[in-house]
C-alpha cells in the first residue's frame, strides 16, 4: 500500500518535471522545505501562552497537577496514610513496605514522584497566578482559586515531611533555589496562601463562594496545625456541613487512583488493628479501620472465585489478603479535597482544645446524626457517642471519629504528628509498633524524609531534624 506521504511527494515531484529547466531549482527547494516541515501540536512556546486564552490553559494545567497530586497518581495520601495506620503494605515494592513499617529512606523511589507532585502544583499555580493577573485580571475566583491549591499542597507538604523542606520557585525561566523552612513556616506559607485566596474569591456568585469555602476550611486546618485553635470558629463561620470541593475523575481521562492502587491493583489493603492472614500480629495504636466496619470506609476482603469455589483473594504480593474499601469501590468515584464535614471537625477540635468537652460531643453527634456525603460513598446515620469523662478520653475519641470521617483524605499523618506535638503523647502510644507483619518491628519515624534527589538544591541539606 502506498502511503499519502509517498504519493503526495510523487505529485509534487511530477509538477516539478513539467515546469520548466528555468524554474526546477527553485521548484525542487519549494519540495524540499514542503518535506521537511512537521508540526508537532504536543509543543508548546511560551510565547503561545501570552494571551487570555493562554492564562485559561495554564490555569486548567495546575488544576490537572492539583488533581493528580490528590488521587490522580500514586499520591502521598496513599504513601503517607501507610506510615500512619490507614493502608497496609500489599505489594511486592520494598519502598512501600518502608513506609507500612515506618522506615523510609531518603532515596525512596516511591516517595519521590509524590513530592515533586505536590510542587509542580506550587509551580503550576504560582504562573497561573502571573498570567491571569496579566489577561484575566477580573476572573478574581480563578486567581483565587489557584491560591487555595497552591496553600492546600503547601499544608500537605508541612504535614507529612521533616522540617527543612525548601519551597523553590520554578514558575520563572530563572529557578529560584527555596531555603530550608520548618514546617511551622511552611504551615504558615499555607495560610498566606489561603488568605489570598480569600482576598479574591469575594463575590456572591456560586463559584466564588466555593472557592471563599474551600479557603476557609484550608484556613481553618492550617491554624490548627499551628496550635492556634481559638480562630477556627470565626475563620469557618458560614460554611455549611454539607458544602465540598471535589476532584473528580472519569475513565477517558484518567481513573481515580485511590481506586486502581487499592480495589484495583490490591497494593495498598485497607489497615487494621491485626496484621497477618491469621490475625496474629497486633499492632498497638493502629485503629480498627478494617475490622470496624463503619460505613464511612465499609472494607472487607476481596473473595473470587477458583475452582468454582469462593477464596479471598491474594493481594499484589501473592501472599497477603487483600482488604477493600467501600469509600473508593468506583473508578471514577469523587474525591473530597476539602468539605463541610472537614469544617465541623475543625470547630470540635477547638471546643477540645478548649476544655469544652460538651462542645465538641454536640457537633460529632449532629455529624452522626445526619448521613454525609464523602465523595466515593455517603455515610450511615450512626447512633450517638457517649460523651467521655476526662480530657484525655475526649482527646483519643476525638481522633479516632476524625480518622474514619477523614480516611485517606491525606490528613492521618499529620493528625497523628500533632496528637504527640500538641497533646504531649509520646510516639509509641500513638503510631504503630510492636512486630511488623512483613518481618522485623516497626521503626520510629513520624514524618517523611525530603528526598535525597532536592539535595540538587544547593541550600538543601535534607532534614533538620525528624521531630513531629
Amino acid at each position: 500500500m502506498t502511503s499519502y506521504f509517498a504519493r503526495g511527494r510523487r505529485v509534487a515531484v511530477a509538477a516539478c518535471a513539467a515546469a520548466s529547466v528555468l524554474l526546477a531549482p527553485a521548484c525542487q527547494n519549494h519540495v524540499t522545505d514542503t518535506l521537511l516541515e512537521a508540526t508537532d501540536p504536543d509543543l508548546i512556546n511560551p510565547s503561545n501562552l501570552d494571551s487570555p486564552e493562554g492564562a485559561d490553559a495554564v490555569r486548567i494545567g495546575a488544576l490537572y497537577r492539583f488533581s493528580q497530586a490528590t488521587a490522580g497518581a500514586e499520591s502521598i495520601w496513599l504513601f503517607g496514610g501507610q506510615l500512619a495506620d490507614e493502608f497496609t503494605s500489599t505489594t511486592t515494592f520494598v519502598q512501600n513496605d518502608e513506609a507500612d513499617s515506618r522506615q523510609v529512606k531518603d532515596d525512596n523511589t516511591v516517595m519521590l514522584p509524590m513530592y515533586r507532585s505536590l510542587n509542580r502544583v506550587r509551580t503550576g499555580a504560582n504562573q497561573a497566578i502571573a498570567s491571569l493577573r496579566k489577561y484575566r485580571p477580573t476572573q478574581t475566583a480563578n486567581i483565587g482559586e489557584m491560591y487555595f491549591a497552591r496553600g492546600f499542597v503547601e499544608m500537605q507538604i508541612a504535614q507529612d515531611f521533616c522540617n527543612g523542606t525548601p519551597l523553590s520557585d520554578a514558575a520563572n525561566p530563572d529557578l529560584l533555589y527555596g531555603q530550608p523552612l520548618t514546617n511551622k513556616e511552611v504551615f504558615e506559607r499555607a495560610l498566606a496562601s489561603f488568605d489570598s485566596a480569600l482576598a479574591l474569591a469575594t463575590g456572591a456568585d456560586a463559584f466564588s463562594v466555593s472557592i471563599a469555602n474551600a479557603a476557609r476550611v484550608g484556613r481553618a486546618r492550617a491554624l490548627i496545625n499551628l496550635n492556634r485553635h481559638s480562630e477556627v470558629a470565626a475563620t469557618l463561620s458560614g460554611v455549611p456541613t454539607s458544602y465540598t470541593y471535589n476532584h473528580t475523575y472519569l475513565q477517558v481521562s484518567g481513573d481515580n487512583q485511590m481506586w486502581s492502587w487499592t480495589n484495583s491493583t490490591f497494593r495498598y489493603s485497607l489497615g487494621d488493628s491485626a496484621e497477618g492472614n491469621s490475625r496474629q500480629y497486633l499492632v498497638k495504636n493502629a485503629l480498627p479501620f478494617f475490622s470496624a466496619k463503619d460505613s464511612r470506609i465499609s472494607g472487607s476482603y476481596t473473595i473470587r472465585t477458583v475452582n468454582n469455589r469462593p477464596d479471598t483473594l491474594k493481594a499484589q504480593d501473592g501472599q497477603t489478603y487483600f482488604r477493600g474499601n467501600n469509600l473508593y469501590a468506583s473508578r471514577e468515584a469523587p474525591v473530597v479535597v476539602v468539605n463541610g464535614v472537614d469544617a465541623r471537625l475543625a470547630e470540635a477540635e477547638a471546643r477540645l482544645k478548649a476544655n469544652d468537652i460538651a462542645g465538641m460531643m454536640t457537633i460529632l453527634n449532629a455529624l452522626r446524626a445526619s448521613a454525609q456525603n464523602l465523595g466515593g460513598l455517603t455515610s450511615a446515620v450512626m447512633p450517638a457517642l457517649t460523651a467521655p469523662t476526662t480530657q484525655d478520653a475526649a482527646t483519643s475519641l476525638f481522633f479516632r471519629e476524625k480518622a474514619f470521617w477523614t480516611f485517606g483524605r491525606g490528613q492521618r499523618l499529620g493528625d497523628l504528628r500533632r496528637l504527640v506535638r500538641q497533646y504531649n503523647r509520646p510516639q509509641d502510644q500513638v503510631f504503630p509498633t510492636g512486630a511488623f507483619f512483613k518481618g522485623g518491628n516497626y521503626g520510629s519515624d513520624v514524618n517523611l524524609p525530603i528526598p535525597q534527589a532536592e539535595l540538587n538544591n544547593p541550600n538543601s541539606k535534607g532534614c533538620t531534624d525528624r521531630l513531629p
